[in-house]
């Protein structure tokens, strides 16, 4: 959301997160260079809310969103809404139900509430599936954003665009209410396929509604930093011995994200076997790529 975020007349900017999960748009926003402060985040998942509590010390609210009124959303003061949405209407393995969907409910009740709420945010941060951008439910969202004085710029981005071996294309709405504007203001209302107006470079590239995912974002993988440098070990002595295949540990510290400090001993060796994704899990994952 670039450098809007960092200032709001000296005052920490309010966040809101929907559909929080164990907190990745949380930690990515305690990553970023911005003065910003996450007021509630909303999950239904109480196994999700248990990580997030843990990581972050602050439990979110657990029920039904679809309960909220504009009126309690405008006591949260927010001036910016993070939403990912379920994925699930949009994939094949979902049978692309769209908003006909039980799971996009709440994501449409959220947006139908923006036009009648008092303080409505500056700024959202929309994230989900490729697919998600040809369906009803984003026409529907455009629909109202346009309708409340929001700008938008959509992006379909992979993560390997950054740097970090994943190859996952992932879409991406940023939208700002006016007076607020983006940089690149020509790009303003349009479905992008490069990170450039993110970056201040002019190399961008527009997606067209018979645009598919481009397949030589593969190609990138050759220039990604290795995986062991996006993990995170508690301890600098951890390390996983590549001949043996343990997982050689010491004592952790549990204080990474603001919860209780604490002390625990682990097994010093430990299988890698034991951090293994299931393969059941990996085939499922690709049958529902899209």
């Amino acid at each position: 959301m670039e450098k809007d975020m960092c200032k709001n007349d000296g005052e920490a900017w309010r966040v809101l997160e929907f559909y929080s999960g164990i907190g990745g748009m949380r930690y990515s926003l305690m990553k970023a260079d911005v003065s910003a402060q996450v007021v509630e985040a909303f999950d239904i998942n109480d196994k999700a809310n248990d990580v997030y509590e843990l990581n972050f010390g602050h439990r979110p609210y657990q029920g039904n969103i679809q309960n909220l009124t504009a009126a309690e959303l405008d006591m949260y003061g927010a001036h910016a809404w993070l939403l990912s949405p379920p994925c699930q209407p949009y994939t094949r393995q979902g049978l692309q139900k769209q908003s006909s969907d039980a799971r996009a409910f709440s994501f449409l009740k959220i947006l139908e509430l923006i036009p009648h709420t008092v303080k409505p945010p500056h700024m959202l941060f929309v994230e989900n599936v490729v697919g998600f951008e040809t369906s009803d439910t984003h026409a529907k969202m455009i629909e109202i954003l346009a309708n409340s004085d929001y700008l938008t710029q959509e992006f379909i981005l992979s993560p390997l665009q950054f740097g970090v071996p994943y190859s996952r294309p992932r879409y991406f709405c940023l939208a700002k209410r006016k007076p607020l504007s983006f940089r690149c203001q020509l790009l303003n209302n349009q479905l992008l396929r490069s990170p450039s107006p993110l970056l201040g470079n002019d190399d961008m590239t527009v997606i067209t509604k018979h645009d598919q995912p481009d397949d030589s974002w593969d190609k990138l993988l050759e220039s990604c930093d290795p995986v062991e440098r996006f993990l995170e070990f508690s301890n600098s002595g951890d390390q996983v011995n590549t001949e043996t295949g343990f997982l050689s540990t010491g004592t952790a510290a549990v204080d990474d994200f603001g919860a209780a400090e604490e002390t625990v001993e682990v097994d010093r060796c430990v299988s890698i076997d034991h951090f293994l994704v299931p393969l059941s899990l990996i085939e499922r994952e690709i049958l529902n790529r899209d």
